[in-house]
C-alpha cells in the first residue's frame, strides 16, 4: 500500500472536534463520526514526539478489512473509508485524510473494553503468578508463559480516558451493560476472537489476545472503534513463538523495549525515537497488514 504523508495532528477548521485521543482524532458529523487515525504512537501512557510513518493508514486498512471479514458475525459502524464519498464537509480535507480515515455511524457506546485472551501473557501472566487466576477466573495449575488457555477467556475492563484500563469481573460488566447485553457481548467477543485467531493462524500468525468495543446502532449491538489491529491486539509470528518466553509482537513493542533500555523513567520530558527504531516499528506494522489482509 502507498501510505499518505506522515500526520501527527489534524485541524479540520469547519468540522467540530469531538475527541482527540492518543492516536485518533474524532470529528462530529451529527449522526456520523469521522475517525482520523494519525501516526502518533504512545508508550507508558505518553504520546511520543516521534511518529511512526504509515501507522495510521495501516491501522485504518486493517480495521476496514476485519469489519468486512466479521460482518456475518456482528454488524459494525463503518460506512466507508473512501474520502471521495464522505460528503461536502470532508471534501476540503480529502488529501490529508485519504487512507487514514473512517466515516462511521454514531453508536451509543457500551462503556467497557471487551478483552478476549487466548494465551497467557502480559497482565494475565502476572495475575496468574500472583493468585493462580486471571481477572478473577480460576486457572489450572502448571501453566507457563505464552501457553494457550484451554478455552478463550473473556475478561472485560473499564475504559479509562487516561492511564490503564482496570480489569473487572463479569458481574461488574453485567452491572454496566445489563445482564442480557453482557452475555450477548461476551459470546460475540469470543466468536470474533476465534474467527480472527483462525484466520491469523492460516497466515502464520498467532492472535494471543484482543480488546474490542461495542455499542448500539438502531437498537442493535454493533462492533465499533478499531478491530484486530496491532494497537488493539497482540499478534505473534508463529515461527517466533515459544512457550516460556514473551514472543515479539507485531506492534510498538520495539518502541517500548527501546524506551526501557534507554533508562527513561516514564515521566516528562518524553524522549524522541532514533531513526532505526522508527524504521523497525513501521516495518513490523506493515508486515502485519500484508500477511493478514493480502
Amino acid at each position: 500500500m502507498t501510505a499518505p504523508a506522515t500526520m501527527t495532528r489534524t485541524d479540520l477548521a469547519d468540522v467540530p472536534l469531538l475527541h482527540r485521543g492518543k492516536v485518533r482524532d474524532v470529528y462530529d458529523l451529527g449522526d456520523r463520526l469521522l475517525v482520523v487515525t494519525t501516526d502518533r504512537v504512545s508508550a507508558f501512557d505518553h504520546v511520543l514526539p516521534t511518529p511512526i510513518p504509515g501507522k495510521g493508514a495501516i491501522l485504518t486498512a486493517m480495521s476496514a478489512f476485519w469489519f468486512g471479514y466479521l460482518a456475518d458475525i456482528v454488524p459494525n459502524h463503518l460506512i466507508t473509508t473512501d474520502v471521495e464519498a464522505m460528503g461536502p464537509q470532508v471534501a476540503p480535507y480529502r488529501d490529508e485524510l485519504r487512507g487514514r480515515t473512517m466515516l462511521v455511524r454514531r453508536a451509543a457506546r457500551i462503556d467497557a473494553e471487551c478483552v478476549v485472551r487466548g494465551f497467557i501473557t502480559g497482565s494475565a501472566w502476572l495475575d496468574y503468578q500472583a493468585r493462580g487466576e486471571v481477572c478473577g477466573i480460576a486457572i489450572r495449575a502448571g501453566m507457563r508463559l505464552a501457553d494457550p488457555f484451554d478455552e478463550p477467556l473473556f475478561t472485560p475492563a473499564t475504559k479509562a480516558e487516561s492511564g490503564h484500563d482496570e480489569n473487572i469481573d463479569f458481574g461488574a460488566f453485567a452491572r454496566i451493560a445489563g445482564a442480557d447485553v453482557a452475555a450477548e457481548v461476551r459470546d460475540l467477543s469470543v466468536r470474533i476472537y476465534e474467527a480472527g485467531r483462525d484466520h491469523a493462524r492460516s497466515r502464520g500468525i498467532i492472535l494471543a489476545d484482543t480488546k474490542l468495543e461495542f455499542g448500539f446502532i438502531d437498537g442493535r449491538i454493533a462492533l465499533i472503534d478499531e478491530v484486530l489491529t496491532p494497537d488493539s491486539s497482540r499478534f505473534w509470528d508463529l515461527h517466533e513463538y515459544e512457550v516460556g518466553i514473551s514472543p515479539p509482537s507485531f506492534d510498538k513493542q520495539i518502541v517500548r523495549d527501546h524506551l526501557k533500555a534507554s533508562g527513561w523513567d516514564a515521566e516528562p520530558p518524553v524522549p524522541a525515537l532514533p531513526a532505526n527504531i522508527v524504521a523497525r516499528t513501521a516495518a513490523r506494522y506493515r508486515e502485519a497488514l500484508e500477511r493478514l489482509t493480502t
